[in-house]
């Protein structure tokens, strides 16, 4: 039934960890014989993201790679809306330009959409016994605060809403509606998938191997503030 997983990448500035994740992806083996699609928006980078790409693509032609640029910087959102309008994919998931998530850990996220139990899979980095990067307090407090918030309005349990892993079946994203352009993205989709009749979704643990502000990190409190926005404005 499904032939290939899409993996949709929003880069902007990733010049120190975008050829990492690439040479991941190349050598990854996707289970249950799924083809692999990458698709990589560079949103814009001022550093050298793009040709990094470009030459990694032509060192690698036989790779499933695709490259878009956008016109100027519109955010992490938007690439990723971008990404989907790309992709061919039967299945898509949502794949950061670094190493904080390991791509080894999609056969996890992929079970319960082969085995025809799930539409929509979430990786959680607060469930499970696996490897966490010990770093900012008050962001797991935010996320977590975020996390609640939102599962009260959309009636989920979900204990990670904020994850950067959200698998989905690819004609449900494309069926959706997306406006946020940056960081709104998450709390956004998240309030849409709530409301499809009949949806089903399941949570999976993953480990989590986070960055710091000094090795590139980008999200922020303003962020966290106009996720909280994101929450209210989509599930009211």
């Amino acid at each position: 039934m499904f032939q290939k997983l899409s993996i949709l990448i929003p880069a902007y500035n990733e010049a120190e960890t975008v050829a990492e994740i690439l040479v991941v992806l190349r050598d990854l083996k996707i289970d249950y014989n799924l083809q692999k699609e990458i698709i990589v928006v560079d949103d814009s980078s001022t550093d050298e993201t793009f040709e990094i790409i470009s030459d990694f693509r032509s060192a690698n032609p036989e790779l499933d790679l695709k490259i878009f640029s956008q016109e100027y910087n519109m955010g992490k959102g938007a690439a990723i809306h971008r990404a989907i309008k790309e992709c061919s994919g039967d299945i898509a998931i949502v794949q950061d330009a670094d190493l904080e998530y390991d791509p080894e850990e999609y056969s996890r996220l992929l079970k319960p959409i082969m085995k025809g139990q799930a539409d929509v899979v979430y990786g959680s980095r607060f469930m499970g016994g696996f490897a966490h990067r010990i770093l900012f307090f008050w962001h797991s407090i935010g996320n977590k605060f975020l996390t609640m918030l939102s599962n009260a309005f959309t009636n989920l349990n979900l204990t990670d809403m904020e994850t950067c892993y959200k698998m989905f079946r690819t004609e449900i994203l494309k069926s959706l509606d997306l406006k946020e352009k940056r960081f709104g993205f998450e709390p956004e989709v998240t309030a849409k998938i709530s409301r499809i009749p009949g949806i089903r979704i399941y949570e999976v643990g993953i480990s989590y191997y986070g960055r710091t502000y000094s090795e590139g990190k980008k999200i922020n409190w303003k962020d966290g503030v106009h996720a909280l926005w994101c929450i209210f404005k989509y599930n009211i």
